[in-house]
C-alpha cells in the first residue's frame, strides 16, 4: 500500500477520472484472481491490489479534504475559532482558525482555516480553544518550495485543509467567549496548573509531555532538545504512549496479582489490556489529537487488541497491521518524518528483539539486562532514525544516543509514571507529591539536553539526498529485516548503494526566491547570498539543505556577490548575472540586460524583451523558485512548478480581481461574506 501511495505523490499530473476508473476496474481484478489463484501466486496478487488499492486511497483522501485556498495577498480583519494553538519558528504564538470570514471575499473562496502568527506587542487577550476571535491580518496563500523539489508546504496545508498563512501586529480581540470546545480548555488549564506547581522550564517540559502543550517552551530550550536528539520527547508520540500504555497495563495487572481471589478469577492480562486502552484514549484526547498521537494511539491499540486475542503483541504483523490503518486513514502521513521514524524504530526494534529471542546469551543479573537492553534499544532506534533525521531536518546529533541513554530510562521511570498518578490524585488534592518527581525529572532531562548540545560537535550538517536515496535505503532495510535466507544480505548492498548517492548528492549552482529578493551562488567556500535580511526562510533552508551550518549573515559576507544594495552582481562560469532590488532605477534593468546575462530583479517587468535572461518578480510568482545549472553554454534551469507539477495543493484559484468582475455574493453588514 506505501508503494502505491508513495506513487500517486510522486506523480507530477493529477490522473483523470478515467485512469481511476481503470485502476478500480484493475483492483476487482486482481481481488479475483487473489481469490482464485493457489498458494503460490496469491501473495503477488494481494501485493499487486495492496498497491493499487493504495493510489486510489490516496487520490481519494487528497480530493476528500478540498477546501478553498486564498488566491491572493489579503490585509484586513479576519474572524473565526479557535482550534489550535502553539509558537512558531521565530517564538511566536501562533492561532489557527475555522469557521473563517473574510472582509470582501466571498463565502465559497473563504479558506477552511487561516493560521495568524501574532506579532504584536500591543496587549490583547489570551486565546483560548473554542472562543471567536477577531484580529487584523496579513494573509497568502500557503507558499511554495523555497527551491525546486524541496518541502512543499502547500501539500501539508491542503491535507489540515490551511488555505492561508499571515501575521498580524495588532491585538487578538475576543468576538465571543468560548463555547463547546470544552477538552481543548481543560488541557489549556491543565497545562497552566502544572507549569504553575512546577516552576520554569521544568514545568513548561512537563506540561507539554502530559497535555501536548508547548507554549511554554522557550526557543533555547527547543534549540537544546534538538541538537540532543531528544526533541522527539516533547512530541507526544509512540515513546510516550507506550511508556503510558505499559506502566498502565504493568500496574493495573500488578495489583490484580496482589488480590489471589481476583487473580485466579478473573483474565488479569486482558483486564489490564484494556485498563490501558482506556489510559491511551484518555491520554489522545488530552493531548490534542495531533496526528503524531494519533499515530501512536493506533499502533498501541493494536498491539494491546493483540493481547486480548491471545496473540504476541510485539510482533512485525502487529506493526505492519498499524501501518495499515494509519495509511487508510491519512494515506499523507507516508510523506511525514513523524511517520517513517515512528516505524522505521518500531519495526527495526521488533526485528533487532526477535532475533536475539531464545538465544542463550545472559549477560550477568537482570539490572545489567536491563542496562544493556536499554542502550541496545536505543542504539537500534536511533540507527534507524538517523537517516530519515538526517535527510528531513539537514542534521546529526552525534551524541544522541548518549543523551537518550541518560534521558529515556528517567522519562519512563519518573516523568510518565508520575503524570499518571498526578492524573489519579488531582481530583482528592493529593497531586503534590507527583508533580513534585516529574519537575525533578524534567529537570534532569533538561539538564542532560543542555549538556550533551553544548560538547563540541554536538550537530554536525548533512546535505540533502536526492529524492530516490531514502524510498532506496528503506527498501535495502526492509529487505535485511524480513526476508529469510542469505539474500537478505543483499539488502545491505542496496542500503550502501543508496548511501553512496547520497554522497555524491549535488546542489545547484544558482538559487533565486519565488519573490526575487534573493539569490544564493554556489561558491568554494559554500552557498553566497546576495542579501542578510531578505527572503529569510528560504535563505535558511538553502544553506540547510547544503549542509551549511553558517548563519545567514556569515553567508551573505561570503565573497560571490558585488556592487551595492540596489544591484549585486555575480559571475556563474561564462555567464554574468545581476540581483536588482525594488529601487533599483528602470534604466538599470535596460543596462544590465545584455547577451549571457541573467537579470534577477524583485520589482515586475512585464513586456520586458532583451537579450538576458530575465527572472523578474511576475514571472517568479508564476512558476515559484529557480534552481540554475550552467552546463557549456547553456543554463539548465529548474522551476519550482515544474517539479510540483498540476497537482490540486498547487492549482491556485482564479486571481481575487477576476473573482470580483465575475460577481460575488452581497456582503454582510459586518463587511465578511456570508
Amino acid at each position: 500500500m506505501a508503494g502505491g501511495i508513495g506513487g500517486y505523490f510522486s506523480l507530477s499530473r493529477e490522473p483523470g477520472a478515467g485512469l481511476w476508473m481503470l485502476c478500480g476496474l484493475g483492483l476487482a481484478l486482481v481481488l479475483v484472481w487473489a481469490w482464485y489463484a493457489g498458494p503460490r501466486w496469491r501473495p503477488l496478487a494481494l501485493a499487486l491490489a495492496l498497491v493499487l488499492g493504495g493510489g486510489l486511497v490516496a487520490a481519494a483522501r487528497s480530493h476528500w479534504v478540498a477546501a478553498p485556498v486564498l488566491g491572493h495577498r489579503y490585509y484586513g480583519p479576519v474572524t473565526g475559532r479557535v482550534v489550535v494553538l502553539d509558537r512558531s519558528l521565530s517564538d511566536f504564538p501562533r492561532v489557527t482558525l475555522d469557521r473563517v470570514m473574510l472582509s470582501r471575499v466571498a463565502s465559497e473562496a473563504t479558506p477552511a482555516r487561516v493560521r495568524v502568527t501574532l506579532r504584536g506587542r500591543l496587549p490583547g487577550i489570551t486565546p483560548e480553544p473554542g472562543q471567536v476571535v477577531m484580529i487584523t491580518a496579513h494573509l497568502s496563500p500557503p507558499p511554495g518550495p523555497a527551491e525546486p523539489g524541496g518541502f512543499d508546504f502547500r501539500r501539508m496545508a491542503w491535507f489540515d485543509r490551511l488555505g492561508a498563512t499571515g501575521y498580524a501586529t495588532s491585538p487578538l480581540m475576543l468576538w465571543q467567549p468560548a463555547r463547546g470546545a470544552w477538552l481543548g480548555r481543560l488541557r489549556m488549564d491543565l497545562a497552566r496548573a502544572i507549569r504553575a506547581r512546577i516552576p520554569g522550564q521544568p514545568g513548561a517540559f512537563a506540561a507539554a509531555v502530559a497535555t501536548g502543550e508547548r507554549g511554554g517552551i522557550a526557543r533555547a530550550t527547543a534549540d537544546d532538545l534538538r541538537a540532543s536528539n531528544l526533541a522527539h520527547l516533547l512530541a507526544i508520540s509512540g515513546l510516550h504512549m507506550g511508556l503510558l500504555t505499559g506502566f498502565v497495563f504493568a500496574a493495573l495487572r500488578l495489583a490484580l496479582a496482589l488480590i489471589p481471589p481476583l487473580a485466579l478469577r478473573l483474565p488479569a492480562k486482558k483486564i489490564a489490556a484494556v485498563g490501558a486502552l482506556a489510559a491511551a484514549m484518555a491520554y489522545l484526547a488530552l493531548s490534542g489529537g495531533s496526528i503524531a498521537t494519533q499515530r501512536a494511539f493506533v499502533m498501541a491499540a493494536v498491539m494491546l487488541g493483540a493481547v486480548l486475542a491471545d496473540r504476541r503483541a510485539l510482533t512485525l504483523r502487529s506493526v505492519a497491521l498499524a501501518a495499515l490503518i494509519i495509511l487508510l486513514l491519512q494515506p499523507e502521513s507516508l510523506t511525514e518524518p513523524g511517520f517513517q521514524m515512528s516505524f522505521a524504530a518500531t519495526t527495526a526494534l521488533v526485528a533487532a528483539f526477535g532475533a536475539l529471542r531464545g538465544r542463550a546469551w545472559r549477560p550477568g543479573a537482570a539490572p545489567l539486562r536491563a542496562a544493556l537492553a536499554l542502550v541496545f534499544s536505543s542504539f537500534v532506534a536511533g540507527l534507524a532514525t538517523a537517516p530519515i533525521a538526517a535527510a528531513s531536518f539537514n542534521r546529526l546529533a552525534e551524541y544522541g544516543l548518549l543523551a537518550n541513554v541518560l534521558s529515556v530510562p528517567v522519562m519512563g521511570l519518573v516523568v510518565m509514571p508520575a503524570a499518571v498518578i498526578a492524573a489519579l490524585m488531582a481530583p482528592v488534592g493529593l497531586a503534590g507529591p507527583a508533580l513534585w518527581a516529574m519537575g525533578l525529572g524534567a529537570q534532569w532531562i533538561l539538564a542532560v539536553a543542555h549538556w550533551v548540545a553544548g560538547l563540541s560537535g554536538a550537530v554536525v550538517p548533512v546535505v540533502t539526498p536526492p529524492g530516490w536515496v531514502l524510498p532506496v535505503l528503506a527498501l535495502g532495510a526492509l529487505l535485511l529485516m524480513l526476508w529469510r535466507g542469505r539474500l537478505r544480505w543483499g539488502g545491505a548492498l542496496v542500503m550502501a548503494a543508496a548511501l553512496a548517492g547520497w554522497t555524491m548528492a549535488e546542489r545547484p549552482a544558482l538559487l533565486i526566491s519565488a519573490d526575487g529578493r534573493l539569490a544564493g551562488l554556489m561558491t568554494p567556500s559554500g552557498r553566497a547570498l546576495s542579501s542578510a535580511t531578505a527572503a529569510g526562510f528560504a535563505a535558511r533552508s538553502w544553506l540547510e539543505n547544503d549542509g551549511d551550518a553558517a548563519a545567514r549573515d556569515a553567508a551573505a559576507a561570503r565573497p560571490g556577490f558585488a556592487g551595492s544594495k540596489t544591484a549585486r552582481t555575480f559571475d556563474l562560469g561564462r555567464w554574468s548575472g545581476v540581483v536588482l532590488g525594488r529601487r533599483a532605477a528602470p534604466d538599470m534593468l535596460q543596462a544590465a540586460c545584455r547577451k549571457d546575462a541573467i537579470v534577477i530583479t524583485a520589482a515586475a517587468a512585464p513586456g520586458f524583451r532583451g537579450p538576458c535572461r530575465i527572472f523578474d518578480a511576475g514571472s517568479l510568482a508564476r512558476q515559484g523558485a529557480v534552481a540554475i545549472n550552467p552546463e557549456g553554454d547553456r543554463l539548465i534551469v529548474r522551476r519550482a512548478d515544474q517539479v510540483a507539477g498540476d497537482r490540486p495543493w498547487v492549482r491556485m484559484p482564479r486571481p481575487y480581481s477576476q473573482r470580483r468582475r465575475d460577481g460575488g455574493p452581497p456582503m454582510s453588514r459586518g463587511g465578511a461574506a456570508r
